[in-house]
């Protein structure tokens, strides 16, 4: 990650900002009674052929032209090869939404450089043995971001038409910055349901992506009504600028009539569609990973350890839990790779570690969080090198037993989160990594915890190590759109990456840490910024 400012002893120079903003057209139509659903996911390599998930958009339902809303924002080194690829997938499965189980639609291999250079490049989608796809194109359009302002509003309506007789309609927004080429999507936001006088969460955009940082460009709102066959109704749009919001907003609020053009042609009588309500409009300074760590951010880490029964005998070869002679299995090499890593950015270096699932000493009751250690009074391991020695000396204590709960280690990681929380400052966030090798049994109480850690300075990483099933760990990972609790209460921001372990065995250490640390720069800056937190001591202020 790259911060702003002037260079920092023992910093590297900054290097530049660029956005992607990604869509396609003409995907191949790979179901029978509807259209593909489409979703991009989006990797890098430094190396070869060792791709590195950086992210992934959306899932657009019912829909072979995509236009996704999410941007990936990435560092640009001139004197560098960066190596992208983009790969399109047609995802069918609501539930978990796996890539195993998805229709490939092709693929883009280039470099960030060709990106940057045509600025938006569009080329035709290959399967993965560069054959052509058969149909279907893709463009990445790149931004260089300079300006880390952002632009935070609140959006209503009222008086939406109706859609049809008795139809209420489930409204959404779609907010355009206008370019040399045409219209460019900036932000979609969620659909509300059944309603003609909605309110739609607060939201962000970045000022480069609303209008390029020049307050009279002018910006599109265009408000559909969301058919889930893909074929969403416009209900009306609007044209404004950045300036205008501002001045009306200073009084009351901004409103503008939402206009059917082709009502107002046919229709003497026409006024509007409805009244599009911006509620606040504020443009405030958005802080960088780096700059909450320059601020003084800690980062707290903790692991939770499965010891359930299915990872097998711990004295035997075939197990998860079996200790090489050359001294390293699974879990060893997950809390290695990125325990190595965190622990920079930790000043202490004292880790707790949790485990759970096992029977322990000297009840041998099943316990699902429990310091490896048996300190209850001092859970924590001095270093990366502490964590090991307490695991090691860990496993021939305990019985291995059952069964695979996530939510009382998440929980227990929470309650020091909401601690940070109240104290309303950036200085402490809190990094939760559990390794397992199964199915999660709670996935109800799991889901719920994640929802209302989302709202805390928290992340979780999960590593699968062995060959079970991963697709509930996919779900809880919540790249195809924000996860939801059993009741629907909707997560506030994705913050689990899941990472299976099997796909870095031969990739090393390096590549596994890359990938399961991929989001968490963006996770710790996007909480501080939602919910307005500067860095204990701005590095570098306005």
């Amino acid at each position: 990650m790259a911060g702003v400012g002037p260079p920092r002893p023992g910093v590297p120079d900054c290097v530049t900002r660029v956005a992607l903003n990604i869509s396609c057209e003409n995907l191949m139509d790979m179901d029978i009674l509807s259209k593909s659903d489409p979703q991009c996911v989006f990797y890098m390599s430094s190396s070869g052929n060792n791709w590195v998930e950086v992210g992934r958009t959306e899932r657009i339902m019912n829909c072979l032209n995509p236009k996704f809303s999410k941007t990936f924002v990435i560092d640009y080194h001139f004197e560098t090869v960066q190596k992208l690829k983009f790969e399109v997938f047609d995802i069918d499965d609501n539930v978990n939404c796996s890539l195993q189980d998805a229709d490939f639609l092709g693929q883009l291999e280039c470099t960030l450089g060709q990106v940057v250079s045509s600025r938006t490049l569009t080329k035709p989608l290959v399967m993965r043995d560069k054959r052509p796809a058969g149909a279907g194109t893709i463009t990445i359009h790149a931004e260089e971001r300079t300006d880390n302002r952002v632009v935070r509003l609140e959006v209503a309506a009222r008086r939406l038409d109706k859609q049809g007789f008795f139809s209420k309609a489930d409204p959404f927004l779609e907010v355009h910055k206008e370019t040399e080429k045409g219209w460019l999507l900036a932000h979609r936001t969620e659909v509300v349901k059944y309603n003609l006088n909605p309110s739609w969460r607060a939201f962000q955009i970045p000022i480069q992506a609303l209008c390029g940082g020049d307050v009279e460009k002018s910006i599109k709102v265009d408000c559909y009504d969301f058919r889930s066959s893909g074929s969403h109704n416009l209900i009306g749009s609007f044209q404004t600028t950045l300036s205008q919001i501002q001045q009306a907003s200073q009084t009351y609020a901004a409103e503008f009539e939402c206009i059917d053009r082709k009502k107002k042609q046919s229709k003497k009588s026409y006024k509007n569609s409805g009244i599009i309500v911006i509620k606040k409009c504020e443009i405030v300074k958005e802080y960088t990973f780096l700059d909450f760590i320059f601020g003084g951010c800690q980062i707290n880490f903790t692991i939770a350890i499965d010891f359930t029964g299915s990872n097998g005998d711990p004295t035997s070869p075939q197990s998860l839990h079996y200790i090489h002679p050359h001294g390293y299995n699974e879990y060893l090499s997950a809390i290695m790779a990125v325990g190595n890593v965190i622990q920079d950015y930790d000043s202490d270096k004292l880790f707790p570690v949790l485990g759970f699932g096992a029977q322990i000493p000297p009840t041998w009751q099943v316990s699902h969080e429990f310091p490896v250690n048996f300190n209850n009074s001092n859970p924590f391991c001095e270093g990366i090198a502490g964590v090991v020695q307490a695991y090691q000396q860990c496993l021939p204590q305990v019985k291995l037993y059952g069964p695979t709960n996530f939510s009382p280690v998440i929980n227990h990681v929470a309650r020091f989160g909401c601690q940070a929380l109240q104290q309303q400052s950036a200085s402490e966030y809190f990094v939760l990594l559990i390794i397992t090798d199964g199915v999660i049994t709670d996935m109800d109480q799991t889901r719920d915890a994640i929802v209302k850690a989302s709202r805390l300075p928290m992340s979780i990483i999960i590593v699968g190590v062995g060959r079970a099933d991963f697709s509930a760990m996919e779900f809880l990972d919540g790249d195809d759109g924000l996860l939801r609790s059993a009741a629907g209460e909707v997560a506030v921001r994705d913050i689990v990456q899941f990472v299976p372990f099997r796909q870095f065995q031969n990739a090393g250490a390096a590549a596994l840490a890359q990938s399961v640390l991929a989001e968490l720069p963006d996770q710790v800056s996007s909480f501080f910024n939602l919910f307005g937190l500067k860095p204990p001591s701005d590095p570098n202020p306005s």
